[in-house]
């Protein structure tokens, strides 16, 4: 497979990956029992973004790396165009919303706004516990990938040296993330590395294996063919994986001090070794395999959930998530008072008021976000690969 071919269905994952991500933080205490559990530990769509990005990165630029300036900022403009411009435009708008309307959440209790937006759109508030949270409370995550987009050029001239780097590269890395840990877990220095539960749920140096799962799969599927099976064994095999995965999560103990089996040792093994494993092999399957599964997430509607899915996940938390449960909620009230004034008990005992609410915030937020990809996101991203930005005058 060449490192140019577009696959359709990895496309459309992304868009799955957020809508899971959207019902585990709008989780209800009201479901079932069973299903509010099973939401709690829903944590493995986050892990398929860091796989995926380590297989598309691997599979684009592995073969082509070159420590020169001219490929480095060719690289870079690319991964800049990708990520930063909407991001940076929304946490714009986040922190002036936040300060026209007077709304110090995003601040997460610390007093400095203008320190917080230059720790945001640097990205650097991911390497600090205290501060991870504010601005696009979600956009954590980032830091994880940039410092994935930086590294990953390094990664793969090691590689093309010796295999084995594939397996000393994420054991150096996790034990330097270890390393930080020890220095600063007693140091107050705005939670800097101050735990392990930080360093293997929210930094790089924890989740690298994610990483380095996703690059293991490029490389096999350098090597493969152009056979596609209609045995979709890969593909199930992958989603039992998945969710055998989520059953060892919601089998672990949690409380109030400790809300998530993330929290642990068990769950964090699970989450960033065992998962990343499940979720390469969902993914060769959908590259390698016809299935139902890939026919959903490759159609046009998937594709265009799936290019829209950034935006998504920037935005199903905070202001504009917010203004709008409170507008379905508001909405909601009238329609249900409507039906019982006009005696429709019927529909109104049967039609869930939660279901209804949620599954309308998610249609609301998906439209928002397909609005601005198409006509913000997409238009910035083609214009600066197009441009001569980075790249030196002639």
């Amino acid at each position: 497979m060449t490192a140019k071919q577009y696959i359709p269905s990895l496309t459309g994952v992304r868009g799955l990956a957020s809508i899971l991500i959207f019902f585990h933080h709008f989780n209800q205490e009201d479901f079932p029992p069973l299903l509010f559990r099973v939401l709690n530990e829903f944590h493995f769509p986050l892990s398929m973004f860091f796989v995926l990005s380590g297989f598309l990165i691997c599979l684009r630029y592995y073969d082509n790396v070159e420590l020169s300036s001219k490929w480095m900022r060719k690289y870079l403009k690319n991964r800049i165009a990708r990520v930063y411009p909407i991001y940076l435009i929304l946490t714009i708008v986040v922190f002036l919303f936040a300060w026209i309307a007077n709304d110090n959440s995003i601040y997460n209790g610390k007093n400095s706004p203008l320190t917080l937006f230059i720790m945001n759109i640097t990205f650097l508030r991911g390497f600090f516990d205290d501060m991870k949270f504010t601005g696009i409370a979600q956009g954590w995550s980032l830091t994880v990938e940039e410092c994935f987009y930086f590294s990953a050029p390094i990664f793969f001239i090691l590689i093309k040296r010796n295999k084995i780097y594939f397996l000393i590269a994420p054991l150096v890395i996790t034990a330097v993330g270890v390393l930080l840990v020890l220095i600063f877990r007693n140091v107050d220095f705005y939670g800097f590395f101050n735990s392990f539960k930080f360093l293997f749920i929210s930094t790089f140096l924890g989740r690298t294996v994610e990483f380095f799962a996703g690059m293991v799969l490029a490389m096999i599927i350098r090597k493969a063919d152009d056979s596609v099976s209609n045995f979709s064994l890969y593909t199930w095999l992958g989603i039992i994986g998945i969710a055998c995965t989520n059953l060892i999560m919601i089998n672990q103990p949690i409380s109030k001090e400790v809300p998530f089996a993330l929290y642990q040792p068990i769950g964090i093994f699970t989450n960033n070794v065992l998962l990343p494993i499940a979720i390469a092999t969902f993914f060769y399957g959908l590259i390698k395999e016809n299935s139902v599964v890939k026919s959903i997430l490759g159609s046009k509607t998937g594709e265009l959930v799936g290019k829209s899915s950034y935006i998504l996940y920037l935005i199903h938390l905070g202001f504009i998530s917010k203004l709008t449960s409170d507008w379905l909620h508001n909405t909601a009230d009238v329609f249900y008072a409507w039906l019982d004034k006009n005696e429709y008990w019927w529909l109104s005992e049967h039609l869930n008021y939660t279901a209804l609410v949620l599954f309308s915030h998610l249609l609301i937020l998906t439209l928002i976000s397909i609005i601005l990809y198409k006509f913000i996101e997409e238009p910035i991203n083609l214009y600066i690969r197009k441009s001569n930005f980075l790249e030196k005058k002639n």
